[in-house]
């Protein structure tokens, strides 16, 4: 009841952290949902079966070896892969720091390689390293110097 309120009755633009928490809203009627976790290996098939039965199942990458794994697992019928790139701003739990010389690299990569495959719809960062804040200041540090980061990022 709380996802669709929060998305206004849409049951689209959900960001969920496992699959099973993807499974339980694709069994709701969500159609148009985020795994915010780089996918691993050993959960490509699950994501390649939610990608197929949803709309729009995308994922995050965050690494060469993990666009590779997509394109060597390309999804049926026409679908393609709907990519995140994951930026690491602080947080250090996952994804590539903005400032990676890699970085533009992987994000070319994913953008200009095969869009038939795998289209790149954004960058995601999260800032997870605001839980240990103790004051409302120090939240909005981070949140300025994220944004301040993928904006950076997003213009090179």
């Amino acid at each position: 009841e709380g996802a669709e309120l929060a998305t206004g009755g849409t049951r689209r633009g959900i960001v969920v952290s496992t699959l099973a928490e993807a499974r339980f809203f694709a069994a709701g009627g969500f159609d148009d949902i985020l795994y915010a976790f780089p996918v691993p290996r050993w959960r490509l098939a699950e994501c390649s079966a939610l990608a197929q039965r949803l709309q729009e199942f995308q994922v995050l990458l965050d690494s060469p070896q993990g666009l590779e794994m997509l394109l060597q697992n390309p999804l049926p019928g026409g679908k393609r892969w709907l990519v995140w790139l994951k930026l690491d701003c602080g947080n250090g739990r996952a994804g590539i720091r903005p400032t990676d010389p890699e970085a533009l690299a992987l994000a070319r990569a994913i953008a200009q390689g095969s869009p038939e495959l795998v289209t790149l719809v954004g960058v995601y960062a999260h800032c997870g390293n605001t839980y240990g804040c103790r004051d409302i200041p120090a939240i909005q540090a981070i949140a300025r110097d994220t944004t301040a980061a993928v904006l950076e990022f997003v213009t090179a």
